[in-house]
């Protein structure tokens, strides 16, 4: 028995080992590739080159794409996780006529690739006059991947006891009341859980990113590491070094925050 428990704790560390290298070391290439002069392999550089650093911060200009991309994301996800968590919080607590219809379109989006809605989104935000606009981005973005965020907020609300609800309307607080001073404070490892997927999902957004903004002052910086594979497909050194940037605070915040994700994303399961 002992032995057989030896070995599975040998297998699982390995299978972890095996996840956690094959996690890492894209990231590791890219950053250490970043210094050298011949991007490749995860040796140390013999010399040290900080031009592809210098060139996206002097001549590329990346702060103004990191400002952009931190303002319609940091927006996008607030008003996604609002707007989603008033409608999983009704669906969770209401009984209403098409309850199961409204679910179901929820998780059909899920099924829907973006490209199949970039035409009308495209002249939906025309007619508007909200192209090549970061409103008009932020509008599109506070749409995407709502299912998701709807599913994971409307599990939390379910695993919260509906008594806690009704001891606060003996006391006279209306839904409204009740939703804001009671069930948002208790659910907030899972709005929080929601939160991180939204932004971590709109920060990385390419696709409507470089189909809705044309201004360069206006672009994200995924949108312009797209333009790295064209203009400057030939700057190795200064691709790789955006692409560490425009990483990087993805990571801090995951690192940051990745107890109350996963504590979260267990509560949900056990009592939802």
């Amino acid at each position: 028995m002992k032995r057989k428990g030896l070995g599975s704790k040998i297998f699982t560390y390995v299978v972890m080992a095996f996840v956690l290298f094959i996690s890492l070391y894209p990231i590791l290439w890219v950053f250490i590739s970043s210094f050298k002069e011949t991007p490749g392999g995860l040796g140390l550089p013999k010399e040290w080159v900080f031009d592809g650093y210098i060139t996206i911060f002097t001549k590329l200009n990346i702060g103004q794409y990191f400002l952009n991309s931190i303002i319609i994301t940091v927006v996008s996800t607030a008003i996604s996780v609002i707007i989603v968590a008033m409608s999983a919080y009704v669906s969770a607590r209401l009984e209403f006529k098409g309850k199961g219809l409204v679910t179901a379109m929820f998780a059909t989006t899920l099924f829907i690739p973006s490209i199949s809605i970039s035409f009308p989104i495209y002249r939906l935000l025309g007619d508007l006059n909200l192209k090549d606009t970061r409103i008009g981005v932020i509008f599109i973005y506070s749409g995407l991947g709502i299912a998701v965020t709807y599913f994971i907020i409307r599990s939390y609300f379910l695993s919260i006891p509906k008594e806690m609800e009704e001891a606060a309307r003996m006391d006279g607080c209306g839904y409204t009341g009740t939703f804001f001073r009671i069930i948002v404070p208790i659910a907030r490892p899972g709005l929080a859980t929601a939160a991180i997927m939204v932004f971590l999902n709109n920060w990385n957004e390419f696709y409507f990113a470089s189909l809705l903004l044309k201004s360069k002052e206006k672009m994200t910086i995924p949108a312009l590491l797209g333009q790295f594979t064209t203009a400057y497909s030939k700057n190795l050194n200064g691709m790789f070094s955006a692409i560490i940037v425009a990483v990087v605070p993805t990571i801090i915040i995951f690192c940051l925050l990745s107890e109350t994700f996963v504590k979260s994303l267990t509560a949900g399961a056990v009592k939802g």
